[in-house]
């Protein structure tokens, strides 16, 4: 090995289109089509070879071709027209800023371990990878003040090949970040930039590279370096690669070295964003930070939780990071000596002490005040799931909220949708995508105008699964015969179904075989033939994944589902694109309640691509009856998987032969019109509640401004209030053995009238805690036998001083029609906390 350095060498442009280079590194151009047209448009055939990659295009494209562009009047009037719209974009005020003006520089700093932005930057797996894309891209639309942390992957994940015998074979393949829409930052010396993160015996250095994203910066680290010994330069070679101790080290430099990128950079956040567990370790290097100013560690905890956001999102104990004690220790040790803690306190924050192992997901949530799920079924599940956590305190109140996920309409949707949409919704549409009310204006497309498009889209989709069959055939060196049969699978009349996603167990794609003389003959019907598309990875250590994707080839190259079913290998963001805008159908069925939300589904039913699933994820909250497919009913936990697996695959059979292929096929003047209803009702029922547009604007207000609030005041006036917070849980803490609801009396009956009111006196002990320092309140809902659910709360007036320590209270509850329970609680109560229970201490009456 010796050193060397690399320069990109790139043939001159023409002056008149100069802008191109600048307009290939800002992902900008990967939500907007005329951008990439222009590219296409110089030479079609280098577009497509180098994926749809504008700054390897412009590495490789002739001289020639630049030169015959800048010399044609119509290139030019286009290349003039996405240039102006380019400089309008990125100077144009936009909702944050008008809404939010005296936030508008206050940066929201967002840790994920992989961002999926488009294909040309393969540094992604699946759905959380691209859903932090379009968190990024939508931060931009709305003019946020965003910054995405990440790391960057020599190798990304894998690229899935399959072999001649079914099975997945997992390529690594170098990935020349020269050529990738992205610069290395260099400081004002003309050095790169670097920051360093202290190891067991050694350092290790990472390198900055800078992605744009419309407005929205991306900041990726990379230690491929020189300076690194050989078994560190490997750190960010492969996403979700290598054992827990690569896992570790890769979190630490994702967390650890992502605070040091920003601080190297100048970037001071007011919010700091943990999307799932990876980056959680950023907390230990702010708290490391502020006790190197002098800041007690307590205090340092306070503020450091004000403005931290933690999103989770998966119930599949598998996607949560956990780490033995000796392994977490030999990291944390060096890095704890700095912070006031020894590794014990700060093991403690991410400790399991029932399963003994250091949880990531845990010390995000300890240490972020504001905890949210990614749909509402995810949220009640995720509060259940770390209940333990939180003794005595209901469910339904554990400090865990939801923000549904959205999906980037401007990257998911077709364009013939846009052009669609532009028509009947007026040219403004895209800016105002969260209007429920601008969405009945779909009503207004015709039937066939709707079915055209959506034929148009599926006959492309088809086109690319043959071609991508033929290739794979062809490098597997198939018999020609097979090689020439991929142009005739796929009938374009035929009911198509799309399943494509990660091959993790839990999502069972292979449901639909557990009758398989049931699916043969669906598929067969020569009146009303259907055909399925299969696609996605699985891990390269998950064998159970891969055993179902060979299993679904096996099955394919069988009659009778030759030619009818379908694997597409190598699924990304490009397949993605192709499936969800022209399959008929998309099926989604996991193990209830595992998938947390979905985005999948969101992005095919935008483009009028009808979901069909199991009612987990999103798809409660979208469902309605009109807009698309369910199957069966709300999940039973107290089924066990062979019996739910048995239950669904009941319903999923049922549902197609009753409802999905006889709809499909029902015509009149050549026209599904039924279907063509549901199409319109998914249109205008999903687009405006499901884009992340919707997302942004909800994570904003009721988790950005709060934590940006929250922590300006934790942090002013030298971290007083921080310091008080601090005082006041410890406090609430060494004290609250005192509190004891002493008695309570009511007028409450058995049997009473609608309309009565319920009386309720209580004397509370609370010892030395002062009555401003908590709330008494009546918790009253739905007698659910051992428990109350759907729980609501009337604050009790203090009445007097009764004794030494004691008060009493007195509440009034007016009574609707219906059975409730009803009991008196007493809680911590102080201005600054995010949430009631964010310091989870209560007291319940015990009798009356």
């Amino acid at each position: 090995m010796f050193y060397f350095r690399t320069v990109s060498v790139n043939p001159p442009l023409p002056e008149r289109i100069s802008r191109l280079r600048e307009l290939s590194y800002n992902l900008w151009f990967s939500w907007h089509n005329p951008a990439r047209e222009l590219f296409k448009e110089i030479n079609h055939q280098l577009w497509e070879r180098v994926e749809h990659n504008p700054v390897k295009f412009l590495l490789q494209v002739r001289q020639a071709d630049l030169e015959r562009a800048a010399a044609d009047g119509e290139f030019l009037q286009k290349y003039d027209a996405v240039m102006a719209e380019y400089d309008c974009y990125m100077s144009q005020e936009k909702w944050f800023q008008q809404k939010y003006p005296q936030h508008r520089d206050k940066v929201i700093a967002y840790f994920s371990a992989e961002f999926g932005l488009h294909e040309s930057c393969p540094i992604y797996s699946g759905g959380l990878g691209v859903l932090a894309g379009d968190h990024t891209k939508s931060a931009s639309d709305l003019g946020m003040p965003f910054v995405g942390v990440g790391l960057l992957y020599k190798h990304g994940y894998f690229y899935q090949r399959i072999n001649r015998s079914g099975w997945q074979e997992a390529y690594y393949p170098d990935i020349n970040f020269n050529e990738l829409p992205m610069t290395p930052v260099v400081g004002a010396s003309g050095l790169d930039t670097t920051v360093s993160l202290e190891l067991p015996g050694r350092n290790v250095f990472a390198r900055l590279w800078e992605i744009k994203v419309g407005l929205s910066r991306l900041i990726l680290l990379d230690t491929d370096l020189p300076l690194n010994m050989e078994e560190d330069r490997k750190i960010t070679g492969r996403l979700y690669g290598g054992g827990r101790e690569m896992r570790i080290t890769q979190e630490m430099l994702l967390g650890v070295g992502g605070v040091r990128a920003l601080r190297a950079l100048g970037i001071t956040p007011f919010v700091w964003h943990i999307n799932e567990g990876h980056a959680a370790f950023l907390n230990l290097e702010r708290l490391r930070e502020m006790v190197s100013e002098g800041i007690s560690a307590a205090t340092a905890r306070e503020a450091i939780r004000a403005n931290t956001i933690f999103t989770t999102h998966t119930p599949v104990p598998a996607g949560h990071d956990v780490f033995d004690r000796h392994l977490a220790e030999k990291y944390l040790k060096g890095l704890c000596r700095d912070t006031g803690l020894d590794c014990d306190a700060f093991m403690d924050l991410g400790w399991d002490a029932e399963n003994n192992e250091f949880n990531m997901t845990l010390l995000a949530m300890r240490m972020a005040a504001f905890c949210n799920g990614v749909s509402k079924l995810h949220g009640e599940v995720t509060r259940q799931m770390f209940h333990r956590f939180y003794p005595g305190i209901p469910v339904e109140e554990v400090p865990v909220t939801s923000v549904t996920n959205g999906v980037h309409t401007r990257s998911w949707i077709a364009e013939e949708w846009k052009n669609v949409f532009s028509r009947y919704l007026g040219a403004g549409w895209v800016e105002q995508v969260t209007d429920e009310a601008m969405w009945q204006r779909v009503d207004e497309i015709p039937d066939r105008e709707i079915w055209d498009t959506h034929r148009i889209l599926k006959d492309r989709a088809i086109k690319y699964v043959r071609e991508k069959v033929k290739e794979r055939r062809r490098r597997n060196h198939e018999p020609e015969g097979l090689i020439m049969e991929a142009d005739d699978i796929m009938l374009p009349h035929a009911l198509t179904i799309g399943f494509a996603r990660r091959f993790a167990t839990y999502k069972r794609a292979t449901l639909l075989f557990s009758d398989p003389d049931r699916l043969a003959a669906m598929l067969n019907n020569l009146d009303r033939p259907v055909q399925i598309i299969f696609a996605g990875k699985a891990h390269p250590n998950d064998r159970a994944g891969q055993e179902l994707i060979k299993k679904i080839l096996d099955y394919s190259r069988e009659e009778p589902f030759r030619g009818k079913i379908v694997f597409l290998e190598n699924f990304d963001i490009n397949a993605a694109r192709h499936l969800v805008h022209g399959v008929d159908i998309w099926l989604n069925n996991p193990r209830w309640p595992m998938e947390a939300s979905g985005t999948s589904g969101m992005k095919a039913a935008m483009n009028g691509v009808l979901h069909c699933s199991v009612l987990d994820g999103w798809w409660p909250e979208a469902y309605n009856g009109q807009n698309g497919f369910a199957i069966g009913h709300p999940g039973n936990l107290h089924l066990n998987e062979e019996d739910q697996d048995l239950d669904d695959s009941y319903y999923l059979y049922k549902v197609l032969e009753e409802k999905v292929i006889p709809l499909y096929y029902e015509r009149r003047d050549g026209l599904p019109f039924r279907w063509i209803n549901i199409i319109r009702n998914a249109l205008r029922t999903i687009i405006p509640r499901f884009s992340s547009a919707r997302m942004l604007k909800e994570y904003t207000e009721k988790l950005y401004i709060p934590a940006i609030n929250r922590g300006i005041a934790f942090m002013e006036s030298n971290f007083s209030e921080a310091e008080r917070a601090c005082r006041f849980k410890r406090f609430m803490q060494e004290n609250w053995h005192h509190v004891k609801v002493e008695r309570t009396e009511t007028n409450g009956r058995w049997d009473m009238q609608a309309g009565e009111e319920l009386t309720v006196e209580s004397v509370v002990k609370l010892g030395p805690i002062s009555p401003e320092e908590v709330v008494v309140e009546i918790a009253f809902g739905n007698d659910r036998g051992p428990y109350l659910s759907d729980l609501n709360t009337i604050v009790m007036e203090l009445k007097e001083r009764v004794g030494d320590g004691l008060y009493r209270y007195a509440g009034r509850l007016p009574l609707c029609q219906g059975t409730y329970g009803y009991t008196v609680r007493v809680r911590p109560s102080y201005r600054f906390l995010a949430d009631k229970f964010e310091l989870p201490l209560v007291r319940w009456a015990e009798n009356f």
